[in-house]
């Protein structure tokens, strides 16, 4: 349970409070019209036909890229860190998936599909989702190039090597696997578009507990040691266990007389 105290603000007048308070509101609204402006920059990047076939093992089989869209047009991909005999998935992965099933149903009401595929075989992703009670696709891409092709996948050469590139650049910390966002649009001749990526901190957007934590008066309180979700977040059935996040997103069950370490969620 996070302790830190609160360094409490200046206590003032109901009055004072609401001219800081409309004080604050002219930048909350210039900062939604900057928010509008650049989801409006967003959907006008070019897009990349996707020519390249990838297949992935899911409940129904094989399928193909295009077949995840379903009978709609657009598609979101989750990126998930667990790779190939990882007994349970990244705790920074989990707490963003999460928050998808309750969103499902509106989504696929407008036109959006959205699955999660990490690199792990098939059997081994659905021993970890009926762990946690997740209902939404979740698919392997095991064997395919999708994972490396869309920059959250490396190869221990590439990183021993000092090659790897995600979030358009070299990172701060490298992993065989890390997370993602990425999004596709399927034309009515069935053409493949990839219109958009995010990684990093890009895709907290999607986490809606940042959300509301951002209207607290501690915030995300996220203070150390790692400074970022590794300091609380922990796999939705681990709050009761003592442990910590380690370098690639992992839970570790903690140790008699033990340790630390660093979380993998690149803040950037």
């Amino acid at each position: 349970m996070i302790t830190n105290p609160l360094k409490r603000s200046e206590v003032v007048s109901r009055a004072e409070w609401l001219s800081a308070r409309t004080e604050l509101l002219i930048k909350e609204k210039q900062l939604t019209r900057q928010r509008d402006e650049i989801d409006r920059q967003r959907r006008d990047l070019p897009w990349v036909k996707v020519e390249k076939s990838y297949i992935f093992d899911g409940p129904n089989g094989p399928q193909a890229l295009g077949d995840l869209f379903e009978h709609r047009s657009q598609l979101i991909v989750s990126h998930f860190m667990l790779g190939p005999g990882w007994l349970e998935g990244c705790v920074g992965c989990s707490f963003r998936s999460d928050h998808v099933d309750g969103a499902l149903l509106h989504l696929e009401q407008h036109d959006v599909s959205v699955v999660t595929i990490s690199r792990a075989p098939f059997s081994e992703i659905e021993a970890f989702k009926k762990r946690m009670g997740w209902r939404f696709r979740w698919l392997s891409s095991y064997g395919s190039d999708f994972n490396y092709d869309y920059g959250v996948s490396f190869t221990k050469e590439e990183i021993s090597a000092g090659k790897v590139y995600y979030n358009y650049g070299p990172p701060k910390f490298v992993s065989e696997e890390l997370s993602g966002i990425s999004v596709f649009y399927k034309d009515e001749t069935g053409d493949v578009f990839h219109t958009y990526s995010t990684y990093g901190r890009g895709d907290e957007m999607l986490d809606t507990t940042y959300m509301y934590l951002d209207l607290t008066p501690k915030g995300r309180n996220e203070t150390g040691p790692h400074f970022n979700l590794g300091d609380w977040v922990r796999h939705h059935d681990r709050y009761d266990v003592a442990g910590i996040v380690d370098a690639g997103g992992r839970f570790v069950a903690a140790q008699p007389a033990e340790s630390s370490c660093r979380c993998g969620d690149e803040r950037v």
